[in-house]
């Protein structure tokens, strides 16, 4: 089957050109789905950083505050503070999301794109 197929390939350079492509557009897949993985692991470390500087933010200021201030005002302030902290989580999340459908969106339209022209390819050989 071997010595089929490299006789096939010595006598056929078209074909070698398209299963070339289809490999190549395989690994640049490959490649783009772990730089997108590494991304999203990057920024989910990033963000359990920031929720644990901004815990120790609101228990700091708690301990500051209950010295000075009534209790009421520690409430409010440790309920904002965790409201913006939530809120810049949650748009740090929604922008990670967006940019990996994107780049998926891309890597899969790049394929379809490849498959198209090497089944094009394919057919001419035909």
């Amino acid at each position: 089957m071997f010595t089929t197929l490299a006789f096939t390939f010595k006598n056929n350079s078209r074909l070698l050109a398209v299963v070339v492509v289809v490999v190549v557009a395989v690994v640049v897949v490959v490649i783009e789905v772990i730089v997108v993985v590494v991304i999203v692991v990057i920024v989910l470390v990033v963000v359990v950083v920031v929720v644990v500087v901004a815990v120790v933010v609101v228990v700091v200021v708690e301990v500051v505050v209950v010295v000075v201030v009534v209790v009421v005002v520690v409430v409010i302030v440790k309920v904002v503070v965790v409201v913006v902290i939530v809120v810049v989580v949650l748009v740090v999340v929604v922008v990670v999301v967006i940019v990996v459908v994107v780049v998926l969106v891309a890597v899969v339209v790049v394929v379809v794109a490849v498959i198209v022209v090497a089944v094009e390819e394919a057919r001419k050989l035909r």
